[in-house]
């Protein structure tokens, strides 16, 4: 399986970062940005390879700290 990239890890932790405030703070402004991110996380070129569970346990491992694929 190939690394993720960066910028989709980028992504994926900016993602958390505005829902968590978002479930704080409810504003048009964090919606629209989450809303954003979603986009952009899912069609990232990445998930092209055929392989997308296996890349989308990689990235929530790495996020939490249990893998090494970042």
């Amino acid at each position: 399986m190939q690394p993720i990239p960066d910028d989709l890890a980028q992504a994926f932790e900016e993602w958390h970062n505005t829902y968590r405030q978002l479930a704080k703070q409810p504003r048009t402004a964090l919606r629209r940005r989450l809303i954003q991110l979603s986009t952009s996380v899912m069609s990232h070129p990445h998930w092209q390879n055929g392989n997308r569970t296996a890349a989308w346990s990689a990235l929530h491992a790495a996020r939490q700290g249990g893998g090494s694929s970042l």
